[in-house]
């Protein structure tokens, strides 16, 4: 019987770049951030490079575009962890350190457990929801579908 995970993308653009002192304090808290996350309830797995997050990966060719992916349980397990705590500090704070993008900059879907997502999927399902709106390919939390039936 397959079952599904929730994933997850964000992306975001930066305002500096990541060696830059006015971005300091976010590339300083990524590693509690990330280690908060990597302990939350319902958290499965997330992007990494060597360092240890994933801030070396670009998306849509822009050197400036940061990207979170991950995988979580349930959407109330990845919402737990969104709005609460050192995360949420971080959230108050995103206009200091990315720039303000009209366009869709999240997307959610479901993936058989197990399967870990790639960045091109990732930027595959950013562009569906920009273009379709909330579908059950590429949704958000505000329009979210339910995980398929069982196989």
């Amino acid at each position: 019987m397959t079952t599904y995970e929730l994933a997850q993308v964000n992306i975001a653009r930066a305002k500096y770049p990541t060696d830059a002192a006015e971005f300091k304090d976010f590339m300083d808290g990524l590693e509690p951030v990330n280690a908060i996350a990597d302990q939350a309830d319902g958290f499965v797995w997330r992007l990494r490079d060597d360092s240890g997050d994933a801030t070396s990966y670009r998306v849509l060719g822009d050197d400036r575009m940061l990207i979170n992916l991950s995988v979580w349980r349930d959407p109330n397990a990845l919402t737990a962890f969104t709005y609460q705590g050192l995360h949420r500090e971080f959230l108050g704070r995103r206009r200091e350190w990315f720039e303000h993008l009209t366009d869709a900059v999240s997307a959610l879907w479901w993936v058989p457990a197990g399967e870990r997502p790639s960045v091109a999927e990732a930027e595959a399902r950013i562009l569906h929801l920009r273009e379709h709106g909330p579908t059950e390919y590429a949704f958000n939390l505000r329009t979210s579908f339910p995980a398929p039936a069982p196989k």
